[in-house]
């Protein structure tokens, strides 16, 4: 499976890095630089993919996407806890692993130098850099895009499909509880300020300064 996914990309026009195991993959992301996105199985020898995930997080927002075999509801919110940005289950189509991979890349490299202000919240999308009230905060990649979603459309009612279309792309075949499990970690990094996302029942979110 890593030689067609590695298959796949080369052809796409990726330079692609190889692990053999848990322990390999952090070796090899903290021993190279310049690593724009890491594809991570969950089922690794000598140390899984939810370890490798807690290892780089510590020191890098790099968009992670998981590859597991498992489809339980607990292990994709897991993953999101940890800071995953995607979650796709085996068997999966190559070419849609690639379409999701540009995706991400494509946003990721779209940065604009634009602030945006609301209520002391301050994100500074060139930078990718949110404070709040003046102090820093710290957000996934993923997290920064819905907050950046959020105030760009201040005010308006967005429904949960909307948003996994604009934040998620539309190759993402996720439900409601992606959105959900974002939201929450997002008021609660927030803090005071996440009463400003807006729970709209039955419907979706809407972000309103009060």
């Amino acid at each position: 499976m890593r030689k067609l996914v590695k298959d796949f990309l080369t052809r796409a026009g990726y330079q692609v890095l190889e692990a053999g195991d848990g322990e390999e993959a952090v070796d090899v992301f903290f021993g190279t630089k310049g690593i724009d996105l890491l594809v991570l199985d969950v089922m690794m020898p000598k140390m899984d993919g939810w370890e490798v995930v807690k290892e780089i997080r510590k020191v890098s927002k790099v968009p992670i996407i998981m590859l597991t075999a498992k489809d339980q509801e607990q292990d994709e919110l897991q993953g999101f806890e940890l800071g995953v940005d995607e979650y796709i289950s085996k068997p999966f189509s190559p070419k849609i692993l690639v379409a999701r991979i540009e995706a991400i890349l494509r946003r990721t490299n779209q940065l604009e130098d634009e602030n945006i202000e609301a209520g002391g919240i301050e994100m500074d999308l060139g930078a990718h850099h949110v404070s709040v009230d003046g102090k820093s905060i710290e957000l996934s990649y993923k997290e920064f895009e819905l907050l950046q979603f959020f105030m760009q459309n201040e005010g308006r009612a967005l429904t949960r499909e909307n948003i996994l279309n604009q934040v998620w792309n539309y190759d993402y075949f996720g439900d409601a509880r992606t959105i959900d499990t974002h939201v929450k970690k997002l008021r609660s990094k927030l803090g005071k300020k996440g009463k400003y996302i807006h729970t709209i029942w039955g419907m979706g979110y809407k972000f309103e300064v009060e």
